[in-house]
């Protein structure tokens, strides 16, 4: 009953303040802009309480639980992932099957089919499932998820206000640009990012409620979390135009490599389907699987480089810091690991494994072609920052967003 009544009482607000602005005759295009720039205050806030999440998650699973799990030591880094997946498993199947997987799929069939209607529940459950999916080891991203943690929010407030089915689609737009931008602190990319993959289009009338939303949610995540960028990247420049025909190459290896594991991914998928077993059951089998590839590959400090988002390891990358040996087992070992976490029933994104794979696939690269051809190449980390770019824009047919 109290929770009925709250929900009345904000209704009758929410009536009133539609009230007032037709009275006054408010112009459309200032409601949007006011909507778009409310929704980039919650995109912003709720990037940085899941990032705090996955934070707290990841230190209570692998300095709390691993220690009382010592004695079986490094079997731990199977135990760890399943029981994240016995703790997200049910929620997903009994709560929000559309909280499963990366995120950014389920934005676009609500902008398609359901007129950017997204559940309001979505944005909490997702958050929850997420974080202990991400903080326990899963081999996935977080980007895809605050895309539609935002996504959920700019829907929400839509709905509440009784909008169009257009105004709702852009403000679900506006909270997956803030949702990109307040978690890379890059609102440039996260306004492209919305206009290009979740509405489709690059109209004027799009733009400047996506990069109101984008520029408020990077204030809020920069003001409470610091102005730290997800990748720092040295001063790379072109020693030779004859480098270009390199990156040429780069590209298309990039290509080939990318569209494989797409296939592989939906593939992992189809055989996770296929197997009798309880839905909510499968998440905690795919974390075994994923411990045991996790044991069987390089780490850092005891912990494996493809759990989770794996950012450490791409700035390595891209300051030229592994080796090749190294870059080439986490490029296949991720690209595993990203396919057993999201076909097991996962929840989380394919932006950062995708940047991971680039990385590691330009490394390698660089260092080949570097020994080869010294004196007109740059070192691998520049490979790497192509790579990058290049492996998440063949995958997401997003190049402007990649670059």
């Amino acid at each position: 009953m109290p929770n009925l009544s709250r929900q009345l009482t904000w209704k009758r607000r929410f009536s009133q303040l539609l009230h007032w602005l037709n009275r006054h005759q408010v112009p459309e295009s200032s409601i949007l802009l006011f909507t778009a720039l409310v929704v980039g205050v919650g995109a912003g806030f709720a990037a940085m309480v899941f990032r705090w999440l996955i934070e707290s998650i990841n230190v209570l699973a692998y300095t709390g639980l691993a220690g009382l799990l010592a004695n079986i030591t490094p079997y731990h880094l199977c135990v760890i992932p399943a029981i994240g997946g016995l703790i997200f498993g049910p929620i997903v199947y009994r709560f929000a099957p559309e909280a499963k997987g990366p995120g950014v799929a389920e934005v676009m069939k609500a902008m398609v089919l359901h007129g950017g209607r997204i559940r309001p529940q979505v944005a909490m459950l997702k958050a929850l499932v997420s974080s202990v999916c991400i903080g326990t080891g899963g081999a996935v991203g977080r980007e895809g998820p605050i895309a539609q943690i935002g996504s959920s929010i700019g829907s929400t407030v839509g709905q509440v206000l009784n909008l169009s089915d257009e105004h709702v689609r852009n403000l679900v737009a506006c909270g997956a640009a803030g949702g990109i931008a307040a978690t890379f602190n890059a609102p440039i990319a996260g306004s492209i990012f919305a206009l290009e993959v979740i509405l489709g289009s690059f109209q004027a009338v799009n733009f400047s409620s996506v990069v109101i939303s984008a520029v408020v949610a990077d204030v809020i995540a920069q003001t409470f979390g610091g102005n730290l960028r997800a990748f720092v990247v040295p001063e790379y420049t072109l020693v030779d135009p004859r480098e270009l025909l390199f990156y040429l190459a780069l590209g298309i290896i990039a290509a080939v490599l990318s569209v494989a594991f797409s296939r592989l991914l939906h593939l992992s998928g189809d055989l996770w389907d296929a197997i009798p077993l309880a839905e909510y059951l499968k998440p905690a089998v795919g974390g075994l699987l994923l411990g045991v590839v996790g044991i069987l590959t390089f780490k850092i400090d005891g912990f494996p480089r493809i759990f989770g988002v794996g950012y450490n390891s791409i700035s390595d990358a891209i300051f030229g810091h592994l080796a090749i040996g190294m870059t080439i087992g986490l490029l296949f070992t991720k690209m595993l690991a990203t396919c057993l976490t999201l076909g097991a029933g996962g929840s989380g994104g394919v932006f950062a494994p995708l940047l991971f794979m680039g990385a590691m696939l330009g490394s390698t690269f660089g260092q080949i072609i570097h020994q080869l051809f010294p004196d007109i190449t740059a070192s691998s980390g520049a490979y790497a920052t192509v790579g990058m770019a290049a492996f998440f824009s063949s995958a997401s047919h997003a190049p402007i967003t990649a670059f």
